[in-house]
């Protein structure tokens, strides 16, 4: 299942679940539940919250997105470090599951 980053990135604004998604556009179209969940269809839904910058969002997509490339380039490397001290892969993957 591919990660939905755009909602990652959402819920770490205002405290979790602030927003919610516009049905109709602003000329009173609807909007095709295929095309809703994009930046420009957010609304806030919480007292209080307020809405975060599409350049801000979009930072924080860009974080959630190096971890998840730094955690696998380190899961290589300890698989890596493990081959060079002997094991092999089932032994590997009987230890870290992977």
């Amino acid at each position: 299942m591919d990660r939905d980053y755009l909602q990652e990135a959402l819920a770490t604004f205002n405290g979790g679940m602030w927003y919610g998604w516009k049905t109709h556009d602003d000329n009173g179209n609807k909007i095709p539940n295929s095309e809703r969940m994009q930046y420009q269809y957010i609304k806030i839904i919480k007292d209080g919250a307020t809405m975060p910058t599409e350049a801000e969002v979009n930072a924080k997509i860009q974080e959630l997105k190096d971890a998840e490339a730094n955690k696998e380039t380190k899961k290589a490397s300890g698989k890596q470090k493990l081959k060079d001290l002997g094991l092999d892969d089932d032994e590997i993957q009987a230890l870290i599951g992977v």
